[in-house]
């Protein structure tokens, strides 16, 4: 039988990680707790990152995605006014089992975190490219920029859809402005 290497035994971890935190994204009823779901599997996913030997992409991973990304998801769950419907899914009694399945996948993320930046021996195992910030700028809004651009309005649009798919019936009326009146003389 093969023995895992510790290198590729927390890849697999963090990758078992990364699936069953999103997972509880998909199924979540409470979509505030899914989005701490998500933070947790995208955590997940820089460390797989980091562990195939991209440390700029992972530190990508955590500030873009973890960050400006998950704002973004917390604004639009404020603006749509998702949080109205979470009481019917609260639990009636607040027990501590329901903390257990969180807890547990944060412990295990965050013990895997701690060992691997501490962990010198993997730190020399890891074969790493230095790139520059600069480098990928170039790259990005260079030959991919056509690329870039679309992603940015594929977002827009899509949050101008939830938008759109997510108000209630008869909130359009402010969109009305000038509309022609059929009745005639007043």
């Amino acid at each position: 039988m093969m023995m895992l290497s510790p290198l590729q035994l927390m890849f697999y971890l963090a990758a078992l990680l990364a699936i069953i935190a999103s997972l509880k994204v998909i199924s979540g009823k409470n979509s505030v707790h899914s989005l701490l779901y998500l933070v947790v599997s995208l955590l997940a996913v820089a460390v797989c990152f980091y562990l195939m030997g991209a440390p700029f992409a992972a530190g990508l991973e955590v500030i873009v995605y973890a960050g400006a990304i998950l704002v973004l998801f917390v604004f639009a769950i404020m603006m749509f006014g998702l949080g109205q419907d979470e009481t019917l899914y609260t639990p009636k009694i607040a027990s501590l089992s329901i903390w257990i399945g969180p807890s547990c996948i944060a412990i295990i993320l965050l013990a895997q975190l701690v060992f691997v930046i501490d962990s010198s021996e993997l730190q020399e195992k890891l074969t790493v490219n230095i790139i520059s910030a600069k480098q990928v700028g170039a790259l990005l809004y260079g030959p991919y920029l056509l690329a870039v651009e679309i992603a940015s309005f594929l977002l827009l649009a899509g949050l101008i859809a939830g938008y759109h798919f997510a108000k209630p019936d008869g909130q359009d009326d402010h969109l009305r402005l000038h509309q022609p009146s059929n009745e005639k003389g007043e």
